[in-house]
């Protein structure tokens, strides 16, 4: 008989998607010499905060590079997914301005690091794309729509995307939101677990029920506004989309969703009116069904408040990444609250006279 304890469906999700447990930084000089080695690649590597990887930006004589190690509890399928994605898209659809991979010198797409402990570590080399981020611009209407207009178009490039680990099961997929309502009770704040018990019946009552019946493909999981490098003075605004490590099967709403949740209540007394000029704009290149448009407010509202639980679980438990974690949610209970204050019909009206005011 089987008398291994059985994993809550958060420490499984978590356990799956590399989150589960902290680790020491990776040795520096042992990145500069596997660089030098397998990349013939020399230069000095600053490291940058990230949520799980160990990442650095290295500069070179000839250009930059951004260096992704992963992190010893994820998968090594799951690396690959996220490789042929990357791959995929460059063969499927060379025009999108999506992050380029460096193979190494004899052809390789990463080098396997085996630690001290028994794990194992993939090393990747990927094109530094020059730029500022979406999150460190106030993008006007027409621009968040271009910011929305360049996902639909990495949607539509990679519907025809397959890979054997594209299945995995990932904290961040909104299709788990439901399961994971045990992290409600790690929140300290009363007012808190309150919204979020909002956000967990508004989702329970309309998104589970439909959930076997959105149309799904693979996506890219995570376009926020750290992932994606834009240009005022570019024509498409957008110039660089950038970190696949999300990339998961799952319903294809839940793609803008997760912008949209980075979105609500940036304008206070108007907390969806950002997101509605994104909407407006992902729908140029991938128009929306009409019964899954108002879903797709309900899994923003998911998505932010699972940020928010995260963050609260996760703060505690990986101290190392504590600053990155706290400065990217420090304000998603407030624009929760302020987001709920709008009856989700409301919400959707405006989701579909935005996209009249395009036609």
């Amino acid at each position: 008989m089987d008398t291994s304890p059985t994993l809550s469906p958060a420490h499984r999700l978590f356990a799956e998607s590399g989150l589960q447990s902290s680790h020491a930084p990776i040795d520096v000089s042992l990145v500069s010499g596997l660089l030098e080695a397998a990349y013939h690649l020399t230069g000095p590597l600053q490291p940058l905060a990230t949520e799980k990887d160990d990442t650095f930006r290295l500069r070179t004589e000839d250009a930059d590079y951004l260096v992704k190690v992963s992190p010893p509890d994820e998968a090594q399928v799951v690396v690959g997914l996220q490789t042929a994605a990357l791959r995929f898209l460059e063969g499927a659809a060379p025009e999108l301005p999506v992050q380029r991979m460096r193979p190494t010198v004899d052809g390789r797409d990463d080098v396997l690091i085996e630690t001290n402990d028994g794990t194992a570590r993939t090393l990747r080399v990927f094109s530094f794309v020059e730029g500022s981020v979406w999150a460190q611009m106030k993008p006007d209407g027409e621009q968040l729509a271009k910011v929305g207009e360049m996902l639909g178009r990495v949607d539509v490039a990679l519907e025809a995307f397959a890979h054997p680990a594209d299945r995995r099961g990932m904290v961040w997929d909104i299709r788990h939101f439901h399961e994971l309502r045990e992290l409600v009770e790690h929140t300290p704040n009363a007012e808190h677990r309150q919204l979020a018990e909002s956000v967990f019946r508004l989702f329970g009552a309309t998104v589970v029920p439909r959930l076997n019946d959105l149309e799904t493909q693979v996506i890219h999981g995570d376009y926020s506004p750290y992932n994606v490098v834009v240009d005022r003075h570019s024509d498409d605004y957008v110039i660089g989309v950038i970190d696949f490590g999300d990339t998961v099967r799952s319903a294809v709403i839940f793609d803008p969703a997760v912008a949209l949740a980075n979105l609500l209540g940036q304008t206070p007394n108007q907390p969806w009116r950002e997101a509605c000029a994104f909407v407006a704009g992902y729908e140029r290149s991938r128009p929306i069904k009409d019964g899954e448009l108002p879903l797709l407010p309900v899994a923003a509202l998911a998505r932010i408040t699972l940020r928010a639980l995260i963050t609260d679980w996760r703060a505690d438990r990986v101290p190392e990444r504590r600053d990155y974690l706290l400065a990217h949610a420090k304000d998603d209970w407030i624009n929760v609250e302020r987001s709920m204050a709008v009856p989700m019909a409301d919400v959707v009206a405006r989701l579909r006279a935005a996209r009249h005011d395009e036609g």
